[in-house]
């Protein structure tokens, strides 16, 4: 065991022998005696004793407590005074140079011996805690999160390295300021400010999170995009004396992500074109081929009409496949009223029970007293087929398909953990079934578009992606949960509104009738406009025509009798027709307006139009649609 050593420093000397002898008598090595401060220092850099047991007052010269200091200051050797004098102007000196301990004369041996092992005592604390403090602040300075540590007042007592590069405030320059001068945060978007989670923290006594797309300014007025957590610091009897305030900069992270997004979606992108070209490449070629056959003219008038209606059917399944496309994007047009689940699907029962066939049971379970939900009953039952055939391709053998309806409530929680929920109540469908079921891999992709686990020609994977695009575009949520070999369960919920069932006006549906009134037809693609112009023609109507809407305002402009109708394309280059037909209309008090469009309901709007409010026809429609349309327009009052 390594014996003590101990400096004495006394410029009596009779009374530095006398408490050299009381030492070793107590076991401690003593390494010299010293008489003067300037002969203390010189002895305590060269023997680098234990301790010193110091004098105060030395005479001449340097005194007890100007060597202490600059013995602390150097060698940083801990020291116990020695004196005769408690007067607190000394007592005060000598505090400032931070003593281990105190000997008032006369002492016996034992308050040598306790004041010698409580200061080395407590010098080992003061340099366990210093090497604490230098390990934490390494470890706080290498780490790349910023840490600011407040009292619990909210002022800042500590910064490490990191949060002054993100902040722009030194530490000295930060400590004692409100914590939300140096740590300014705002929202991403609106720049307003947000919540600080350390005064969060401080009134709660929990951890407190920086709200979602938040940002921090620093002091030289750049941004960075933040994620943080601040804690309480407790003291050992739990009160809250501060808090601690961890924080990192996301900014290149949210990068990273948006880049991944980004490749997802073209990687989507590119599934659907190649999809999609499949498709309508098989219905242009069933249109080419059809045509060829009724240019030849070696038919029958039957046959002619056999292939005149293949030709319709296969253009029905293109405007279909768009309408499928639309769905799942979340761009169809919707025409919802308040209705019951309940009873689309008891008038789709039928149609239901047929599709899935006599080999699989089909039980539906109603609930008696269900809300109402505000939807397109078409796009509902769309939803319903399209679950319907994938519970029956799910079951080739026969099984069991359970379709219920509930009145649920989602709260908190479920909308955490599902960001397209908002908390409330809704209508829920759930179409179970006991078929094959499906991986966890096949489910991560189940909604894509174009992805499909059946075989080549036997599906186009947009059946799922339809539904999702009209759950989500209805405002509702959809999730799924499955296991290979133990079934299929997909449950629909949809928000519950308040109002009284309705049904869409629907106008009655008068024969088309040839009309003798004068119509100018714009429309900038040639063959659809020309199929038009035709038609209206072979109708008794009198017909003027323009490719684009300049040309259908000089074309109007021109024209000496009247014009009773303007049927217009809305998205065309030069001049839109929405604009074409308010200069029209301001030429032509009275003047009726048609328009038409392919394009989904927000670039509609984005045009200034309101499907709701004036007269539309989407793309594609047939002959009958547009002269019962039109005839409706001009038989107006």
């Amino acid at each position: 065991m390594t014996t003590t050593s101990i400096l004495v420093v006394e410029d009596e000397r009779i009374i530095a022998k006398g408490i050299e002898k009381r030492l070793k008598g107590l076991g401690y090595e003593v390494t010299g005696l010293a008489s003067t401060g300037e002969e203390a220092i010189r002895q305590a850099t060269e023997g680098r004793p234990d301790l010193i047991l110091m004098d105060i007052h030395l005479g001449s010269g340097m005194d007890g407590v100007e060597a202490a200091n600059l013995i602390r200051t150097r060698l940083g050797t801990p020291i116990v005074f020695l004196t005769a004098h408690s007067d607190e102007a000394t007592l005060q000196r000598a505090k400032v140079t931070e003593p281990s301990g105190f000997i008032l004369k006369p002492y016996e041996d034992r308050d040598i011996q306790t004041a010698v092992e409580i200061g080395l005592y407590k010098s080992m604390m003061d340099r366990r805690l210093r090497e604490n403090e230098q390990w934490l602040e390494a470890s706080l300075s290498s780490i790349g999160d910023g840490v600011i540590a407040t009292d619990e007042g909210g002022r800042v007592r500590f910064m490490n390295p990191m949060a002054e590069r993100l902040t722009g405030w030194i530490e000295a320059d930060a400590l004692g300021r409100e914590v939300l001068e140096i740590f300014h945060i705002v929202e991403e978007k609106t720049h307003q400010p947000v919540s600080n989670p350390v005064l969060g923290a401080l009134a709660t006594g929990s951890p407190a999170n920086l709200s979602q797309n938040t940002i921090l300014i620093s002091r030289a007025g750049t941004e960075f995009l933040l994620d943080d957590i601040a804690a309480p610091i407790r003291d050992v009897n739990g009160r809250v004396e501060g808090a601690v305030l961890v924080f990192r900069d996301v900014t290149e992270r949210r990068r990273l992500e948006e880049h991944l997004r980004q490749a997802q979606k073209m990687e989507a992108i590119g599934r659907l074109a190649g999809g999609i070209a499949h498709d309508f490449n098989n219905i242009m070629a069933v249109v080419m081929w059809f045509g060829e056959l009724l240019l030849a003219g070696n038919q029958r008038a039957k046959q002619r009409q056999e292939l005149a209606r293949n030709i319709l059917e296969v253009g029905k399944q293109g405007a279909m496949l768009t309408r499928q496309i639309m769905a799942f994007s979340r761009k169809q047009i919707l025409m919802p009223f308040a209705l019951s689940l309940n009873t689309v699907l008891r008038d789709m029962g039928p149609m239901v029970k047929s599709l899935v066939g006599s080999g699989i049971e089909l039980v539906v379970e109603l609930a008696p007293d269900l809300a109402l939900i505000k939807a397109d009953p078409s796009q509902i039952g769309q939803v319903v087929l399209n679950l319907a055939a994938n519970a029956h391709d799910a079951m080739p053998k026969g099984g069991r398909l359970v379709v219920t309806t509930a009145n649920v409530e989602l709260d908190e929680p479920a909308s955490r953990q599902h960001p397209d929920v908002t908390p409330g109540r809704y209508v829920l469908l759930s179409v179970c079934d006991n078929g094959s079921g499906m991986s966890d891999d096949v489910l991560s992709h189940i909604f894509e578009p174009f992805f499909t686990t059946k075989d080549t020609g036997k599906g186009t994977g947009l059946g799922l992606a339809t539904v999702y695009g009209i759950v989500q575009q209805s405002r509702g949520h959809i999730d799924v949960s499955s296991k290979v070999g133990q079934g299929t369960t997909f449950r629909v919920y949809l928000p519950v509104v308040k109002e009284a069932p309705t049904k869409p006006s629907s106008p009655s549906i008068q024969p088309a009738t040839k009309g003798h009134e004068t119509i100018l037809i714009v429309e900038d693609h040639d063959t659809v406009r020309n199929m038009i112009v035709m038609l209206l023609r072979q109708h008794g109507y009198t017909v003027l025509e323009a490719s684009n809407g300049s040309e259908g305002l000089a074309v109007a402009e021109d024209h000496r009798g009247p014009i009773h109708l303007v049927i217009t394309d809305l998205v065309m280059p030069k001049l839109s027709g929405r604009e074409m037909a308010d200069r029209l209309t301001a030429l032509k008090p009275g003047l009726r307006v048609l328009f038409m469009s392919g394009y989904t309901e927000d670039v509609v709007i984005q045009q200034g139009v309101e499907s709701s409010t004036v007269d539309l026809l989407h793309k594609p429609f047939d002959i009958t649609a547009l002269t019962q349309k039109m005839r409706e327009i001009l038989d107006r009052d």
